[in-house]
């Protein structure tokens, strides 16, 4: 992820940098000492996180950090501070967590690594970005590297997982926020209800296979796993068969 520093105190920022680039997949793109012209700053830079110090002259942390959850695609927070009472307000903040001076390590790989996995806010912002009211459409997912884009064409299925959904297409899969409910009504013409958790493309269904114990699963081109059907959806799964 590319990571992007916000610390009045130099000696703080360098050390911080410096931890950050003995870690895999993690690269330091900018260093804020000013928080007058921090948000501008990290409009320009467009980090996937920020590390960000709670005391600072001016602004605080904790004010940059809501600002930014209001942001476009806004990036991963993690507060940085040196007095462990900010760790309860920075915890119930828009952020992906907090980490305590001296920083160690251990404990920023730990929270680097939360923050690849997208926030609420994030999702909340990437829901301007999703198209899927005709085949033509998309669907868009943060990810470490930035935003990725697939084709509603190019979709096999969704599936229902807890709060969130996963997309399965055919170069991987993604994590959305949307449910499978608003996803149906949206995609009617393209895909079908096969089970209450899982919304299959129509045009990728290959087969139906029955199991040992009776219970029925789809097979989808150009993935090996088995969708399975519900025994009150198997009629109109048939019906799309026959």
């Amino acid at each position: 992820m590319n990571v992007v520093i916000v610390d009045d105190e130099p000696l703080a920022r360098e050390r911080l940098r410096r931890m950050v680039e003995t870690l895999d997949e993690h690269a330091v793109i900018g260093e804020i000492a000013d928080t007058s012209d921090c948000l501008p700053r990290l409009a320009d830079l467009a980090p996937d996180a920020v590390l960000l110090d709670v005391n600072m002259p001016g602004r605080d942390g904790l004010q940059i950090a809501d600002a930014l959850s209001r942001s476009n695609l806004p990036p991963a927070v993690i507060f940085i501070t040196a007095h462990s009472e900010h760790a309860l307000s920075a915890h119930n903040a828009v952020c992906a967590g907090y980490l305590l001076k001296p920083v160690r390590r251990e404990d920023l790989a730990a929270a680097l690594a939360r923050a690849a996995r997208p926030s609420r806010a994030q999702f909340a912002a990437l829901a301007e970005h999703v198209d899927i009211g005709t085949a033509s459409g998309y669907v868009s997912a943060r990810t470490r590297d930035g935003i990725e884009r697939v084709a509603i064409r190019d979709i096999l299925y969704f599936w229902a997982d807890h709060k969130y959904t996963s997309v399965f297409h055919r170069d991987g899969e993604l994590l959305i926020e949307q449910s499978l409910a608003t996803l149906e009504q949206s995609l009617a013409e393209t895909f079908v209800r096969v089970h209450r958790k899982a919304l299959v493309a129509r045009a990728h269904v290959t087969g139906l296979k029955y199991s040992d114990d009776g219970s029925a699963g789809l097979t989808i081109a150009e993935h090996a796993a088995i969708v399975p059907v519900s025994r009150r959806r198997l009629p109109d799964v048939k019906a799309l068969l026959a």
